[in-house]
């Protein structure tokens, strides 16, 4: 294990950061949290963390669009991982401006610190949406970027921020591009908690968007080895690499299966206020690993159907706690 010296992981406390987190305090690591500042002094997902691991934290309350407190978050650090951002795709079209000023310039703030500060490594989280639609698969990362969001078109912003730093200081910085990711502690906006969540509430006719696209889902354990991976490998400075299954389904057959794992019979149907705009839509993402497995040896522990499958088994059942259940609305649809 190559160490990485102290770590400062952003967006800690959402859904990808709290088991990246996790991971690294498990494995000793010493970690920085930055977590989004709130009234209620929550640390997200990380307040449910094991008394093991919340007692090794170095918790920082703030927000990645205040340089300062991204300068203060980073002082004495030696290896930036980069995860806050605004995720959801329907908010993105009611907010965008919010996008540019948390992606794109927090970005900014983070490279820049990043830069002043002389740190090790700093790895930004991109996504696959900055994809679009599929024009090859599966998708190296030699793809033609194309934003069919304002979300994809705010990802595409802040890796274009990170990539020029690298080109115009030096500094090492990395991207690392998840396709899809699932699992525990992930929010019902997404189509594998939201297929969940209804079951689980009973309901007979489970609502999603368009049921035809496909996806690379890749389940959260092998999102975080790929971070850990990329931040230990000094090959991968000044790259871009993706993160998936190396596998495609259909939305539609995802929720046939995730119903299936259930034992329930439903209804699978397209409500039109969870459809994306027609040019919108990302009709295919399907993601090569290559490039990840070259430079740092790795590859999903949950590869193609029979690893979605096994994922999705292990999702459900994480859901199916009623301490979690509590916690998601599944009643109500939240852009």
């Amino acid at each position: 294990m190559k160490s990485l010296g102290k770590i400062l992981v952003t967006g800690a406390d959402g859904f990808i950061g709290s088991h990246l987190v996790e991971a690294l305090v498990r494995q000793g690591r010493d970690v920085r949290a930055f977590v989004l500042y709130n009234s209620f002094n929550s640390w997200g997902w990380l307040d449910r963390a094991d008394d093991s691991i919340r007692s090794k934290l170095d918790v920082f309350s703030g927000n990645v669009c205040d340089p300062h407190g991204v300068a203060t978050a980073m002082t004495g650090c030696d290896t930036v991982l980069h995860l806050a951002a605004l995720v959801s795709i329907p908010y993105s079209y009611h907010s965008p401006a919010m996008y540019v000023d948390t992606n794109v310039t927090g970005t900014l703030n983070v490279v820049q610190a990043a830069q002043d500060q002389r740190v090790a490594r700093c790895i930004v989280t991109s996504t696959s949406e900055v994809y679009g639609t599929a024009r090859r698969v599966p998708i190296d990362e030699d793809h033609p970027l194309q934003g069919q969001s304002p979300y994809s078109a705010s990802k595409i912003g802040a890796d274009q921020i990170a990539l020029s730093f690298r080109r115009a200081f030096g500094t090492p910085v990395a991207v690392i591009r998840p396709f899809n990711t699932y699992g525990p502690r992930q929010s019902a906006r997404a189509v594998i908690p939201t297929v969940i969540t209804q079951i689980l509430a009973g309901a007979k006719q489970i609502r999603l968007g368009a049921l035809h696209p496909t996806r690379d889902f890749s389940h959260v354990s092998d999102t975080v080895a790929g971070f850990i991976a990329m931040a230990e490998s000094d090959a991968a400075i000044g790259e871009v690499v993706n993160i998936g299954s190396g596998f495609e389904i259909s939305v539609g057959d995802t929720a046939k299966m995730i119903a299936e794992i259930m034992g329930a019979k439903v209804e699978i149907v397209s409500d039109d206020q969870r459809m994306r705009p027609d040019a919108s839509e990302v009709e295919r993402l399907w993601a090569g690993t290559d490039k990840a497995r070259k430079l740092f040896g790795w590859s999903p522990a949950y590869a193609g159907r029979d690893g979605f499958r096994r994922g999705l088994e292990e999702t459900v059942k994480w859901y199916a706690d009623p301490v979690v259940r509590a916690l998601y609305k599944s009643d109500l649809y939240n852009i």
